[in-house]
């Protein structure tokens, strides 16, 4: 019991150092020559505007309540411990860390994951069928609008179709110098993740509340997420973790903790057809880049029918647009 209050304590104060100034050099790239650099709104901003209708405000707090707690809809929309914020940092603001504003300011647009035009609520609803392993809220409806007005709202005053944003996503590395190892990522993982994402990957609860998500299990996101790509967790590592101390880490580190992170199992790929082998290679050009269908420790990653906690594979909205 001792030992169980003092991890809480602990994980609880920790909690609050991610809030408040960091202590370690913060080692971030600068801005490209040319790219621009927006500065999204706070709640705290969004209290103090007057120009903004009560009505509007009470939506956009809505929307703000979901992207930080997304658990509330557990077992509707969300079937794993994870949230908006827990892949989109910083509620969603924070330049390498996920920022999901410049989706306002770059869509509809053409989307290479399922190769065709997507508007904003579709993009959404990516994020719920693989990252939350779920099934998106309906289009229009009262918590997906106020999702897509969260998002327009943070992208108050930024230029529309203008794609040079500095820090969109999690910003890319250069090719590791060494091949990923997981050895060398299981090693970095012991001393640098385990105190906040367990040491068998499934994350913290503080009073029954996700603290740190789990990293790869049925409660973390599914093996058709972004961040299942290497190079896309490498550069959310090397540009996040540990929190707190964002680019402490060497490129080569990031690389390995990927790696391990990665090569884990996950819940299936909602667009699972016939076998890992089959489903990787008809969505290349997302899983060029992942663990999925290789083997790792003598085991085939993905070659499996479990959906976690999800009573489904497939989410109707993951479906072909043709606009004819």
């Amino acid at each position: 019991m001792k030992k169980l209050i003092t991890v809480s304590a602990f994980l609880l104060g920790f909690v609050g150092l991610a809030h408040a100034e960091t202590k370690v050099p913060v080692n971030l790239p600068d801005a490209p020559e040319g790219h621009y650099v927006h500065k999204a709104p706070t709640m705290e901003d969004l209290e103090a505007d007057e120009s903004i209708h009560p009505e509007l405000k009470r939506v956009i707090r809505r929307g703000y309540d979901l992207f930080t707690n997304t658990q509330q809809l557990r077992g509707k929309n969300v079937f794993n411990d994870m949230n908006c914020s827990s892949c989109h940092m910083g509620e969603g603001r924070m330049p390498f860390s996920g920022p999901v504003w410049p989706a306002v300011t770059t869509l509809p647009d053409y989307r290479g994951k399922n190769d065709h035009v997507n508007n904003i609520e579709e993009r959404i609803a990516g994020c719920f069928s693989f990252s939350m392993n779920g099934t998106p809220p309906e289009y229009g409806s009262d918590d997906m609008v106020a999702l897509v007005t969260y998002h327009h709202w943070l992208a108050t005053g930024a230029k529309i179709y203008d794609y040079d944003i500095a820090g969109r996503g999690y910003g890319s590395l250069p090719e590791p110098e060494k091949e990923p190892s997981y050895e060398r990522g299981e090693k970095l993982y012991a001393e640098n993740c385990a105190i906040c994402h367990g040491e068998d990957g499934q994350g913290r609860k503080v009073d029954g509340k996700v603290q740190f998500p789990p990293l790869w299990g049925d409660n973390s996101f599914n093996w058709g997420a972004g961040l299942v790509r290497l190079n896309t967790a490498a550069g959310f590592i090397k540009h996040n973790m540990p929190l707190g101390q964002p680019g402490s880490l060497s490129d080569q580190e990031a690389w390995d903790l990927a790696m391990f992170m990665n090569s884990h199992e996950r819940p299936q790929d909602p667009r699972f057809e016939k076998s890992a082998k089959h489903t990787r290679e008809k969505y290349l050009n997302v899983h060029k880049h992942t663990m999925y269908g290789k083997t790792v420790n003598g085991k085939v990653l993905g070659e499996h029918s479990n959906t976690g906690e999800k009573p489904f594979l497939k989410p109707d909205v993951l479906k072909p647009r043709t606009f004819e």
